[in-house]
């Protein structure tokens, strides 16, 4: 048998138990007693070179491991005197390791009302991005993103926003955490009128974790765009999810995406906000 030991070594050899210890006959040293307390696992061969492999995977990952996330799903429908269905879906994967993150996410709503006639589309809207996190030390962590986004009712056929700057991680503990950043973006707007917008902005933001007992989580992000490029102008980015665990890969959740632009075009309301409920379904690898 492998014996781990808590000093770093590992003791190779048959074992005999004994009073509140073990003896290993080894090759080299002959018979040696090792604490139970001092053990750390005890693993045959085959056993051992999984773990090391396993051990060595985690220290140097590849691209497709270590991604853990959700997919959220909900659907509201009335067939009768009203004819309104409405569909949300939304997913979010991160992949961690020691020394960066990658985050990739996606929300979307889509409804229609038939009550007085053919379908017509009262809801219509798309929101997503990836980010990637560089870890600087155990304080900070140095960040890169691009946003997509389109909005039917804004009349928003995309906006790019690609950007980056620095964080502060201000609070961890177990699942929770919260961080404090801080950059600069360069943002772009197509319109169906077909009015398009380039503007540069600074990136102010924050992103909270809370886990909430042992079944539910709470998320938070806040983020505000002033604009440097059109004076007085801004966006803020608002984002906040509760989800309850059901099962080990079941949960329900509810979630609220905020968008608010300060000079929409003529018509258009300043503030959209999604309001999702539903399944989500969890994942790890």
């Amino acid at each position: 048998m492998e014996i781990p030991v808590k000093d770093g070594q590992t003791v190779v050899g048959s074992v005999e138990t004994g009073a509140g210890s073990y003896v290993v006959t080894t090759r080299e040293t002959g018979r040696v007693t090792v604490a139970k307390d001092a053990i750390q696992a005890i693993r045959n061969k085959d056993e051992q070179a999984a773990h090391e492999k396993e051990a060595d995977r985690l220290r140097n990952p590849g691209l497709l491991d270590l991604w853990a996330g959700h997919a959220d799903f909900g659907l509201a429908t009335s067939r009768g005197n009203a004819r309104i269905t409405t569909l949300n879906s939304g997913a979010r994967a991160t992949r961690a390791t020691t020394r960066d993150k990658i985050g990739v996410q996606f929300t979307s709503i889509y409804a229609t009302n038939a009550t007085k006639g053919p379908p017509v589309t009262t809801a219509n809207a798309m929101r997503g991005g990836v980010r990637y996190d560089v870890t600087l030390n155990a304080r900070s962590f140095a960040f890169g993103f691009t946003d997509l986004e389109f909005d039917e009712f804004q009349r928003l056929d995309l906006r790019h926003v690609l950007g980056g700057g620095f964080g502060v991680k201000a609070y961890r503990r177990d699942k929770s955490f919260l961080d404090f950043f801080g950059g600069a973006s360069s943002n772009r707007e197509f319109f169906a009128t077909g009015l398009r917008r380039n503007s540069a902005e600074v990136v102010i933001g924050q992103e909270l974790a809370q886990q909430l007992g042992a079944a539910t989580v709470f998320t938070q992000k806040f983020v505000l765009y002033p604009n440097v490029s059109t004076r007085g102008a801004y966006r803020i980015n608002f984002d906040t999810s509760l989800s309850t665990a059901l099962r080990k890969w079941l949960a329900w959740q509810i979630a609220v995406s905020d968008r608010y632009l300060s000079n929409p075009i003529a018509g258009a309301r300043p503030n959209d906000i999604l309001f999702t409920t539903g399944l989500r379904l969890t994942f790890a690898k």
